[in-house]
């Protein structure tokens, strides 16, 4: 046998030792073979081709080529639906759940959820078997932790650009309440978090601000319409109307270009010219996930302020 023929008894990128084996290779020769070519130890009994190591779907394949029954579920499901979370897959264990709850030893980097699926809960794609969508989300809602679920919820409901893919809606509102009848450990504690959801949400950032001013006792208007005097409109991520003070969450991108800053001044002047609004507050993402405290204080001196 030559090395060529390790590639050819892979799966996706995976190569399993019981495989290579019954197929003759010797255990030593296989080991040798293996080291040399570079390929890449898992787990025990799967490897992965020379460079596809960190590929989420290869180490997602390993554990399901080895254990069958396992289904990909919860955060990693989402990556694979592309629903955005706090947290990204790669820096989280594998998540699956096993039907038939019987699995005790999880291993390392690995998390087994032992619930019951239905048929229709599954979806098989990309040589992987998954939860659908809206079992996902309600298995988020259900295990938490509550921010986590909520962004991956709203990022569903609404269009997204995940990377460099346009992604419309993928489920609606009332199918993921429907989902969360089912009498499941933590369906009442989900129920209470889908409350909470804005399903006119644009981005992560928003959401954990609204939170934030949520878990602070401050109730704005989310995603606020106005219309210039001009007849243009404009869209306000919150919206203190009493007060006359909104709030605009800046995302992570950096709008650096001449063009892209021309629109920010023009967007700006817009929002300042209605009679709505009289005092304008800009975050960015990192002072939302990493001082709202700051945030909120600022919020509250602008609530003063529009109050004396």
């Amino acid at each position: 046998m030559n090395r060529g023929e390790l590639r050819e008894l892979s799966y996706g990128g995976v190569l399993l030792a019981s495989r290579a084996l019954e197929s003759g290779w010797p255990r030593r020769s296989l080991a040798r073979a293996l080291q040399a070519e570079g390929w890449t130890r898992l787990r025990a009994g799967a490897w992965a081709e020379p460079g596809r190591e960190s590929e989420l779907l290869v180490r997602l394949r390993a554990v399901q080529l080895l254990t069958p029954r396992l289904v990909v579920s919860h955060r990693s499901a989402a990556a694979l639906w592309r629903i955005e979370t706090l947290t990204r897959a790669t820096e989280t264990p594998l998540e699956f759940t096993d039907p038939g709850l019987t699995l005790r030893r999880e291993g390392q980097g690995l998390r087994v959820h032992r619930m019951p699926l239905t048929p229709d809960e599954v979806v098989e794609r990309q040589g992987l078997r998954f939860t659908g969508t809206v079992r996902t989300l309600a298995d988020l809602l259900r295990a938490g932790p509550r921010d986590d679920a909520l962004v991956a919820v709203e990022s569903a409901l609404t269009h997204r650009r995940i990377g460099h893919v346009r992604r419309a809606p993928l489920t609606a509102l009332t199918a993921i309440g429907t989902a969360l009848d089912a009498p499941l450990q933590g369906a009442t504690r989900a129920r209470d978090r889908l409350r909470l959801c804005d399903p006119r949400a644009g981005s992560p950032a928003e959401t954990i601000a609204r939170l934030r001013m949520s878990d602070a006792g401050l109730r704005p208007d989310s995603q606020a319409e106005l219309i210039t005097p001009e007849g243009r409109r404009v869209v306000l991520d919150f919206l203190f109307r009493r007060e006359r003070l909104a709030v605009e969450i800046e995302g992570y991108a950096y709008h650096g270009t001449r063009e892209s800053h021309r629109r920010d001044v023009a967007r700006f002047n817009q929002v300042m010219q209605c009679p709505e609004v009289n005092i304008l507050l800009r975050y960015t993402a990192e002072d939302v996930f990493h001082h709202p405290d700051r945030m909120i204080q600022g919020i509250r001196a602008g609530l003063v302020a529009a109050g004396a």
